[in-house]
């Protein structure tokens, strides 16, 4: 089985409140669903085309975890939350 590595990049943050509302419920329910927090929050530095937007990353066991995750119910309570506070990018890769 890979492990998927999920990375979610702000794109734009409209609502600071809602963010914090959103964060308080979707890191219990990515724990409980099997998430692996490795990194959140502003990048320290980038390169070249990088740009200095809040950064996730998440470890899943497999796809199908990352899939049943995002579409828990408890996951799906924060993303009301978050209400269109937020513009994200969302990417899943095979972890090496």
């Amino acid at each position: 089985m890979t492990k998927i590595i999920q990375v979610v990049i702000y794109k734009s943050i409209s609502d600071e409140a809602k963010l914090a509302q959103y964060a308080q419920l979707a890191l219990p329910a990515i724990k409980a669903a099997g998430g692996k927090f490795l990194a959140r929050g502003m990048p320290v530095a980038v390169r070249e085309a990088g740009e200095l937007t809040r950064t996730v990353v998440i470890e899943w066991d497999s796809l199908d975890a990352a899939n049943k995750g995002y579409d828990g119910d408890a996951y799906q309570k924060a993303i009301t939350a978050l209400d269109g506070g937020a513009v994200r990018e969302f990417r899943y890769v095979e972890a090496m």
